[in-house]
């Protein structure tokens, strides 16, 4: 056991040239160790590793830039093949600069091992791996990976085909190809090549690696150099095609099918290397690039008469039934061009294309139709004359002359109710100074307004109860969770975030001392003019907290929270407020919280309430009172636009905004009237995370609040954030829902992740239910978000036609009404993409609303020669209108 720590190859060398990187000197030191050194070394190697790691940031910090010399220092005198592998794949040592270098370093202190045990140790690596994720950059420090390789190939095992495996190695290979020019050829000497190839197509992460090689490679790609070894006989070209054919009727995801869709083409299989059989049965569920390929090679085999009648009747009868209209053209296209003999099972495509294609399609399936009808078996007759009871008129009265006549299917027409769906309850009130301990450390970011309600209701409640108790139940959440949040006042604006501030409210109760230098670091950051201004609603929230927060560092405490909601739009019920001001009697309340209260009124009190108000002693008391008698603010004046604005996300280029005029009120005071005022050349607000907030200010001038939203949605409608959900909020608030709500909903209509365009579904859903819909000016900002390209007309289409099938088709038909007028092109200019669509759903929304009448221009976009789907929605929507 090494005792004299001065000799050499003692702990203090070993650990020194660790320290200073030395790796050369390090393996000399290693390799002169015995038996009884090596296990000493690995005591204190294990203890020391344990001790750096706990100290602190730094230290744990270096033991990570340090991890090489630490992985060779294990794996040298750790004595058993486990201890080794659970050694190297520690958190802070799983990761090295050059594993190659890391792996030949390793290697040269692990030859001295029996081969048993390497082999071993390999078997242990490999069952620890993962599959590789992420970019090819980020991955490229592998050194699990690149030891367990070179460990199969010293002692002879066969290479393993599990997935973590087989993706590490393309990684590798990708990673050399991007990196190097003069490793390629890299395929034809790899000695893992064989061994790995079948399992190449079977392993998980690796069509994702060499999709990102194909992007970055371009010309010389790892699939390319598998495509040449095949062709000089390198590689078994049956193992590729049977390995991507394996691939595609597996059902990979469409991002990932390039690279084989690619080997495929580039290995140029004969009509008879084609699996006929296998390429019909993916055409279904593949994705859209293994389809397109599928069917190339299956028109191919066909045309060399390597695909029979049967197959062929299935593979179109499966691309009639897929959802992209590009392959419902090439079925139609195939049976056109095949033989008639050939067409007796393909009744059922051309019947699936008469329900399922654009009216040009169908009409040329219809015309195809009677052409083949003598070749058509019984099944597919019955099967054209099935799905004619749906066609129109004019397309039935053709099938007619050569399948018989058809009346058409009638089918009652069930309209849903529209009905209003509630939102959440608010979450109870918190009665202990314990629940609310474990709930501030429970706090999740961001924090929902209700639950920041609820637990700042908390803190006025029971503080004023028993403030030190509470002090005293707080102090574990101050020791463990408040310094994210010191952070955030250090380097942010401390207003910005309600979670924050409701954290320095808590601060404030358990030590004010310490609040009051937060809040002279906070006023600091306020006077910096490094921030771009926070948004009226924002500033109003952190004006409250703050206002509580001055209050808790002078020592008060409040008999109640005035503004804390009684209901989940936002609202408080007058009765309750007037009795939270009742436990204050002849003190004044603190005013930000008495404004928050005074807007978040209903707009109709109950004269015994208001009789009540008026015998509070308090000044607030009086403006209470007069507030209820008056019925709050009268309406400001709001006005929507879409015009060149200084919006910096758009690179100052055009966007939607709203104007708010403030009213003439002797309630509106200095801060009220700035929340009331909202101009569009003004500085765009930050970035909020607190959205959901701001309805929940307004909840009786849900305008205001819409026209404050309408500067942050545009900022959101293509990223991945959420914005969406607040419309959903917003519009069951009170006050007149015009303009500016109806624009916020177009917003989110347009936004590009789903599940928030189905938030401003619900939004549309609420107000139609309501019958407070602002229909035309709904129409009429789709039309200029459409045309000034702010929002895509797909997206918008897709909600409207789910809204349809929701009920709603009254409003979007009175939408629409609006909006196609201004969408229709004029003559000479170019069919915005997606009308064709939009009409459609037009059609469907005026005849289940059963609408009569005129839309400007409709009649001559209808007259228009042409079979696209615009001119044929435009048709069947102007007669509808046009019916008696």
């Amino acid at each position: 056991m090494i005792k004299d720590v001065t000799e050499p190859g003692s702990w203090q060398e070993i650990l020194g040239r660790i320290r200073a990187g030395d790796d050369p000197g390090l393996t000399r030191v290693l390799r002169t160790l015995d038996d009884p050194a090596r296990r000493a070394v690995a005591k204190l190697l294990s203890a020391h590793l344990a001790e750096q790691v706990k100290a602190d940031f730094e230290a744990s910090r270096q033991v990570r830039r340090r991890a090489r010399g630490y992985r060779l220092a294990g794996a040298a005198c750790l004595a058993g093949a486990e201890q080794v592998a659970v050694w190297l794949n520690r958190r802070e040592l799983r990761r090295v600069d050059e594993p190659e270098d890391d792996t030949a370093a390793l290697m040269s202190v692990l030859r001295r091992r029996p081969p048993e045990w390497r082999r071993d140790l390999a078997a242990r690596l490999i069952k620890r791996l993962r599959p590789e994720r992420g970019l090819v950059w980020s991955q490229a420090r592998m050194p699990a990976w690149d030891l367990a390789a070179a460990l199969v190939l010293d002692t002879g095992m066969e290479p393993p085909g599990d997935d973590a495996f087989v993706s590490g190695w393309v990684v590798r290979l990708v990673w050399r190809n991007q990196r190097d020019d003069r490793a390629r050829p890299l395929l034809a000497n790899d000695p893992l090549l064989d061994g790995l190839l079948p399992h190449l197509f079977q392993a998980q992460g690796v069509s994702a690696t060499l999709a990102w090689d194909q992007i970055a490679a371009r010309d010389k790609t790892i699939v390319g150099e598998l495509a040449g070894l095949a062709a000089q006989g390198r590689v078994p070209r049956e193992t590729l095609l049977d390995g991507c054919a394996r691939w595609f009727l597996a059902g990979g995801d469409t991002k990932e099918a390039g690279p084989f869709v690619t080997l495929w083409r580039e290995l140029r299989p004969t009509p008879a290397e084609i699996p006929v059989v296998d390429f019909v049965r993916l055409l279904p569920s593949a994705s859209s690039a293994v389809v397109d390929l599928a069917t190339a090679e299956l028109r191919r085999a066909d045309a060399a008469g390597a695909l029979d009648a049967e197959l062929f009747a299935e593979a179109v009868q499966a691309l009639a039934f897929r959802p992209e209209r590009k392959h419902l053209t090439v079925a139609v296209r195939w049976i056109a061009e095949a033989p008639p003999v050939r067409a007796g099972g393909v009744g059922a495509a051309l019947a699936a294309i008469f329900d399922g294609g654009a009216p040009a399609l169908r009409g040329r399936a219809v015309r195809l139709a009677v052409e083949l009808a003598p070749h058509l078996d019984a099944d597919g007759v019955g099967d054209v004359r099935e799905a004619a009871t749906r066609l129109p008129g004019d397309l039935r009265a053709l099938l007619a002359g050569a399948f018989g006549e058809v009346a058409a299917e009638e089918e009652p027409v069930v309209v849903p109710v529209l009905s209003v769906v509630p939102l959440p309850s608010l979450p109870p009130e918190i009665d202990s100074a314990g629940e609310l301990a474990a709930e501030l450390e429970a706090m999740g970011w961001p924090l929902r307004w209700q639950e920041s309600e609820r637990l700042l209701a908390g803190l006025v409640a029971l503080s004023h109860h028993d403030r030190d108790g509470l002090a005293k139940a707080l102090s574990g959440w101050r020791d463990g969770f408040w310094l994210p949040y010191r952070h955030t006042y250090a380097y942010g604006e401390p207003d910005g975030d309600v979670h924050t501030l409701l954290a320095h409210c808590a601060l404030a109760i358990i030590d004010p001392g310490a609040s009051r230098d937060l809040s002279k670091a906070a006023d600091l950051a306020r006077e910096s003019h490094h921030h771009t201004p926070l948004a009226p609603p924002q500033r109003f929230v952190a004006r409250r907290f703050r206002e509580l927060i001055a209050h808790f560092e002078r020592g008060e405490t409040l008999p109640a929270l005035l503004s804390t909601p009684t209901a989940p739009t936002g609202h408080v019920d007058a009765q309750t407020l007037v009795e939270r001001m009742e436990r204050f009697g002849a003190h004044e309340p603190p005013v930000a919280d008495l404004e928050q209260a005074l807007l978040r009124l209903p707009r109709h009190t109950d004269p015994a309430v208001i009789e009540r108000a008026e015998k509070l002693p308090a000044q607030a008391g009086a403006r209470l009172a007069t507030w209820l008698r008056d019925g709050g603010l009268p309406e400001p004046d709001v006005r929507w636009h879409v015009e060149d604005t200084l919006a910096p996300y758009r690179g100052g280029s055009t966007a939607a905004y709203a104007e708010v005029v403030p009213p003439e009120s002797p309630h509106l005071s200095e801060s009220l009237r700035e929340l009331f005022t909202v101009t569009a050349r003004t500085r765009y607000p930050r970035y909020s995370r607190d959205l959901d907030w701001w309805p929940v200010v307004l909840p009786a001038h849900r305008e205001v609040a819409a026209a404050h939203l309408l500067k942050c949605l545009h900022a959101r409608i293509d990223s991945t954030d959420g914005g969406a959900e607040v419309v959903a909020a917003l519009v069951h608030g009170d006050g007149p829902a015009g303009a500016a709500t109806a624009g916020a909903i177009a917003v989110g209509m347009g936004h590009r992740v789903p599940a928030q365009r189905a938030c401003a579904a619900d939004a549309l859903l609420t107000l139609a239910a309501r019958d407070q819909l602002p229909a035309a000016d709904l129409g009429r900002a789709l039309a200029r978000l459409v045309r000034t390209d702010q929002v895509k007309l797909n997206r918008i289409t897709g909600v409207l036609n789910e809204v349809t099938s929701a009920g709603a088709h009254r409003q979007v038909w009175a939408t629409l009404a609006e909006a196609v007028p201004l969408l229709r092109p004029e003559p000479g200019e170019r069919v915005r993409t997606g009308l064709g669509d939009l009409l459609a759903v037009a059609v469907r929304a005026a005849g289940l609303a059963d609408a009569r009448g005129e839309l400007p221009g409709l009649a001559e976009l209808a007259a228009r020669k042409g079979s696209s789907l615009v001119l044929h929605a435009a048709r069947s929507l102007h007669r509808q209108l046009s019916a008696p």
